[in-house]
């Protein structure tokens, strides 16, 4: 049962307080098929449930036992920040030209930036003088992109609304961020094809950041988080599980490989915990997160940082061109 909040009746009690969150529409709780009103400390006592569920499904505070329709809870989210993105990880667009040349963008292709980011990547395809639309999760990478000028919107990936309107689509470094479904994203992408129409793109790719996973997850077990695999929030596919997934949605596959591709990381591991690995480090006491990512990176010294202090990520990429029939 669902009521607005125009539609809300007083509590049983003047003692029992309703509250309005902005995640909510309504506050009911749920208890063996009954609907009751919910104090307020009881939806503060929901408060940690209520954000590990996806965001974009409608949230709900319950009393007694999640009702059997209710979703999961999912892992804490990973959250970008544009200036941070910036500083941290001006690298990622920086290494995109490999990407950029398997797409060769030509003038006056329309051509769906899928992962836009700030645009950095997006910019460079309209510089070549096709008609770029840049789409991304991020509200906050999405307004930094249009402050370069570029067309781009708020759009989930998992259900893209286009239909046979691109030449081509580009993703760079953000189909392994899709893992809740990556299977949803595929035939969006091929839906938004033109017969004919190509797909190329770069993601993360199985081994990618391996030592730096397993390193999470080590100090997290320390922390005593439990089962701190089920917070890793990448998806890095081999090229025969993204093939066949390619396949299966009625592309043909001209190029896919599996590349280690090195990486300097002109901040540091530190930089790349803080902008990366936001998911590991929310589910620790915020007290005590300094630390964490202190212990994390002193884990790591020993194999990614060399003698002059210089830091490396173990990224491996998976790169592809696939093509709708004409």
């Amino acid at each position: 049962m669902s009521v607005g909040w125009r539609g809300l009746k007083p509590g049983p009690s003047r003692r029992e307080v309703l509250a309005r969150c902005d995640v909510l529409s309504c506050c009911e709780g749920f208890s063996n098929g009954r609907t009751e009103w919910v104090t307020l400390n009881i939806i503060f006592r929901r408060l940690l449930w209520a954000q590990a569920l996806d965001r974009r499904s409608r949230l709900l505070f319950y009393d007694g036992q999640m009702p059997a329709n209710a979703l999961p809870p999912e892992p804490p989210a990973q959250e970008w920040n544009s200036h941070r993105y910036a500083e941290n990880a001006r690298f990622v667009s920086d290494l995109g030209q490999a990407a950029f040349d398997l797409l060769n963008p030509q003038a006056g292709e329309r051509i769906l930036d899928l992962g836009c980011g700030d645009g950095a990547l997006t910019e460079k395809i309209t510089a070549a003088g096709a008609e770029v639309l840049g789409v991304d999760a991020s509200a906050d990478m999405v307004a930094a992109a249009k402050q370069r000028g570029i067309d781009a919107r708020v759009m989930d990936a998992y259900s893209l609304n286009f239909n046979s309107e691109f030449d081509a689509v580009f993703s760079n470094a953000a189909m392994h961020w899709m893992k809740r479904d990556p299977d949803a994203v595929v035939p969006g992408v091929r839906r938004a094809l033109k017969p004919g129409g190509r797909f190329a793109a770069e993601m993360g790719g199985h081994g990618c950041v391996a030592a730096i996973t397993v390193a999470l997850c080590a100090t997290l077990e320390k922390y005593g988080v439990a089962d701190p695999a089920s917070l890793i929030p990448w998806y890095f596919p081999t090229a025969d599980d993204y093939c066949e997934r390619l396949e299966r949605t009625g592309f043909q596959v001209e190029y896919i490989a599996l590349i280690p591709r090195p990486t300097p990381l002109p901040t540091g591991m530190r930089g790349w915990l803080e902008t990366f690995a936001i998911p590991f480090t929310n589910s620790v006491a915020e007290e005590g997160r300094a630390a964490f990512l202190d212990a994390v990176t002193e884990r790591l010294r020993p194999a990614l940082c060399d003698e002059k202090g210089r830091w490396t990520a173990d990224y491996m990429r998976l790169r592809f061109l696939a093509r709708v029939a004409g």
